[in-house]
């Protein structure tokens, strides 16, 4: 089985002070794969970033809540983190285990932080990943652009060696042709 995880997209990332690269592109792509695992019975999993400890994004408030513009059935699972890493201190292995997820499509903000530190560790728990190179994204840095940022860690995270799993970085264009052979994924019109 596979697993959708859609890591911190939440309000607080995406407000006109915190704008993310191609983020209506990104929310648009999300929906469409999120839609479609549900579809294939497969399992879509939100990742939601509790941030008690650092004074902001707090269960409960405005700012920690998912985007309104994402797609979220009452199927999908949430799960909760306080650090970067969606598996540090928290259940997702053991969620992924009893469920039977052995392959992660990995999608989210921020490229740079949160969804990379859950690479790298599901890497090390043998996962086999793809990362969807257009399904993330991250802001403008003090010494790169976001665009340049998102480059930067497709390209590392396809140079990465992977434990027993898989690692593949490709477009979301590239995984709808792959993974169903149809146009099902792509834009109508």
């Amino acid at each position: 089985m596979k697993g959708l995880l859609i890591i911190d997209m939440q309000k607080i990332s995406f407000t006109p002070d915190t704008p993310r690269f191609d983020a209506e592109g990104v929310v648009e792509r999300i929906n469409m794969l999120s839609d479609a695992f549900r579809e294939d019975g497969d399992k879509v999993i939100f990742i939601q970033h509790d941030g008690t400890k650092e004074g902001f994004c707090v269960p409960g408030t405005k700012q920690w809540e998912i985007l309104s513009s994402l797609n979220i059935d009452p199927s999908d699972l949430l799960i909760s983190k306080t650090a970067n890493d969606s598996f540090y201190k928290t259940n997702l292995k053991s969620v992924l285990n009893n469920i039977g997820v052995d392959e992660l499509v990995i999608t989210g903000c921020a490229t740079d932080f949160c969804v990379d530190s859950t690479i790298k560790s599901a890497l090390t728990l043998d996962f086999n990943i793809t990362v969807i190179a257009n399904g993330h994204t991250t802001a403008d840095r003090p010494s790169l652009k976001a665009k340049q940022a998102i480059d930067h860690y497709n390209w590392i995270w396809k140079e990465m060696t992977p434990t027993k799993g898989k690692i593949e970085v490709i477009s979301f264009e590239q995984f709808s042709i792959k993974r169903v052979g149809s146009r099902r994924f792509m834009r109508k019109g």
